[in-house]
């Protein structure tokens, strides 16, 4: 059945529809269309679309659909609605009647699949991040593992300097870290909400649209109904983001089919991430590397084609758009599925260690020891470069390496070589010297290792003591912990809650409530406060809560965190703080503050301890102490909003 019937005599060709209809796609967006109907729902009737009795029929049916399509999302496929809208809509019809065709008033498909489409995005930004963090971790595993080992490093694909294999893993790090920023920074973008738009210009109804983002989980909502139906920045920057991160994961696959390769011999991959040959038995080949290279194209392609699709729109809406779902979802998920098979490479990779070493101390690695020693000798680098040339040419006409040069026959091309030279040209002296940040050093890799695993600053600022750019660095070492952190609460699933969550945060406040932990909260109290909440989850289920309560401007206090107590020591609960602290930098306020019975715990999240007397009236009776406590043990901290870490 199609919504849009009355202005045609006749019928959709049969050829046409299967061309039009957009179902076997955006069926994946069935929860989130069910989501954004309860909240519309809700919205229609504040403004008296809707009576109590029918908003309750409505939110039920509506509930009920969502758990049957959550346990058996196929069975849209079966239906021949034209797309998920129309489905979720014709559902809803045959559940509630007449009623159900109430709930699009005011509404058009244009800012329901917009809004939709974020939805989804959102949640399937949440599980990206998530899957980056853990290819940094696996890397990090893998660079501690093999810190140690000696790899030769390259340029042009020839043999330059001699670096430790934990210092290429830690290349790669970075470059993750770089792709989690980039998808973090698309996700703060696309978190507006365009419900509320119309076809193009509005909607007739007085919707206050604010408060319907919130309870959508948006931080807000769009600006312009034009711009907001025909939007779709967000599926190109998360393309843009996907591209990206998929070159760095080819260049991870092809380091590792090189390395893998029977001529370098300096790997080997684990059986669970490799196939053999129909013909040859020896063979043992590197296919997921391959297949991680060869899917990085198709993704590519799905950008293009995206950016193509949209140079020449016109606004507002226009059925082309309906182009972008299917090249996101495909990128999408081939980025996840690529990411998710890169650990898995690097968790089971064997490292030959002393085939790497052998190739390390080949290929004249040690040239440029020479000629930094020469330096030291008072001779001009360029001068030095020259010697070192001619002799790197004699040791290749001798087949030997330099360090097996005759005292000598080194001197026959510089009278400043001496006999100390021989203990500048071994492998352990050419990585020991690489000591400057970033370097190769492996007390250098250690640190990085220890720096990004722990965020201690003191780990590296025992370089800087003294120095003149100390301020400098420890600015910076405090930005590195709180990306860090930033990365930790988006990797544990911390997200704005929505209406459908306040029955869960009502029962977890209330079970510390009634342990004496916290004060109690009414069920209305939650409801009307629900745009400053957070919630956790796991697998799916909200496991945590915290808020964030604003007194003034510049001004707001952290109430109510609270974990579950099977989900706890997991990371929940200073996840949630830290999701809060980024909301409080990004709303300019200035000062967060929390009275709290554990010091110590939030100590470590940056907070330091403040003369309690010293906070207004307001706060200290907005927070009256728990009967079940001690007030004298309850403290006041404070943290200043892009100062501490």
């Amino acid at each position: 059945m199609a919504l849009w019937g009355g202005r045609f005599k006749e019928k959709a060709s049969v050829q046409f529809k299967k061309f039009n209809d957009s179902l076997p796609v955006d069926y994946r967006m069935a929860v989130q269309d069910i989501v954004g109907s309860i909240a519309w729902a809700q919205a229609i009737h504040e403004v008296g679309v809707l009576t109590d009795e029918e908003l309750t029929q409505l939110i039920a049916a509506l509930n009920e659909l969502k758990t049957s399509v959550e346990n058996n999302p196929k069975q849209i496929l079966l239906s021949d609605a034209e797309d998920i809208h129309s489905w979720v809509e014709i559902q809803l019809i045959e559940k509630t009647g007449d009623l159900g065709k109430k709930l699009h008033t005011g509404r058009s498909r244009n800012d329901q699949v917009a809004t939709d489409l974020k939805l989804w995005c959102k949640e399937t930004g949440g599980e990206l991040l998530f899957a980056l963090v853990n290819l940094q971790q696996a890397m990090m595993n893998l660079a501690e593992r093999e810190k140690d080992t000696v790899l030769p490093g390259y340029t042009h694909l020839q043999r330059a300097q001699p670096v430790t294999f934990g210092h290429w893993c830690l290349a790669y790090v970075e470059m993750f870290n770089r792709d989690i920023g980039r998808l973090k920074d698309a996700l703060y973008r696309l978190d507006v909400s365009p419900l509320g738009s119309g076809a193009l210009a509005g909607t007739a109804y007085p919707i206050d649209r604010n408060a319907l983002a919130h309870r959508l989980g948006f931080r807000t909502a769009t600006m312009n109904s034009l711009d907001a139906v025909s939007d779709r920045d967000h599926v190109i920057e998360l393309l843009a983001s996907a591209s990206i991160s998929m070159m760095h994961l080819s260049r991870f696959a092809e380091d590792l089919i090189f390395y893998n390769s029977g001529e370098a011999g300096f790997v080997e991959m684990s059986d669970l991430v490799s196939s053999g040959s129909s013909l040859m038995p020896q063979k043992k080949n590197p296919d997921a590397c391959e297949l991680i290279r060869g899917k990085a194209g198709r993704v590519f392609g799905s950008l293009t084609g995206m950016l193509t699709t949209m140079k020449a729109l016109a606004l507002a809406y226009n059925k082309d758009m309906q182009e972008d779902k299917e090249g996101l979802f495909d990128a999408l998920d081939t980025w996840q599925e690529c990411t998710e098979m890169a650990v898995l490479v690097a968790d089971g990779l064997k490292v030959n260690r002393s085939r790497t070493l052998a190739a390390a101390q080949q290929g004249y690695a040690n040239a440029t020891e020479l000629a930094d020693y020469l330096v030291g000798k008072n001779i001009p680098f360029r001068v030095a470069h020259h010697i070192v040339g001619e002799v790197v040419l004699a040791a290749i006409d001798k087949g030997c390496p330099l360090e097996d040069l005759t005292l000598t026959q080194l001197r026959e091309f510089s009278e400043e070589i001496e006999q100390d030279v021989y203990q500048h040209l071994s492998i352990e002296s050419t990585l020991d010297k690489r000591e400057a940040l970033g370097g190769t050093s492996r007390a250098q890799v250690e640190k990085v290792i220890a720096n990004i695993q722990s965020g201690n600053e003191e780990i590296l600022n025992e370089q800087v003591v003294g120095a003149p750019g100390k301020q400098q660095t420890e600015v910076a070492l405090k930005q590195v912990k709180q990306r860090l952190n930033a990365q930790r609460a988006a990797a544990m699933s911390v997200r704005r809650a929505r209406m459908s969550d306040v029955n869960k945060i009502h029962q977890l406040v209330n079970i510390q409530a009634d342990k004496g932990e916290i004060l109690p909260r009414s069920l209305d109290n939650i409801i009307h406060d629900v745009q400053n909440v957070v919630v956790a989850e796991l697998e799916g289920d909200v496991v945590g809560c915290a808020s964030l309560y604003i007194y003034q401007t510049g001004l707001a206090e952290i109430r109510s965190v609270v974990v579950d107590e099977a989900a706890q020591r997991k990371g929940q609960g200073q996840a949630l703080v830290q999701y809060l602290l980024e909301f409080a930098h990004q709303m300019e306020l200035e000062k967060i503050i929390v009275l709290t019975y554990i010091p110590e715990y939030f100590s470590h999240l940056g907070f330091n301890l403040i003369d309690k007397s010293s906070l207004a009236e307001n706060i200290i009776e907005d927070s009256e102490p728990s009967p079940h406590k001690d007030p004298a043990d309850e403290v006041a901290m404070e943290y200043i909003v892009g100062q501490s870490t």
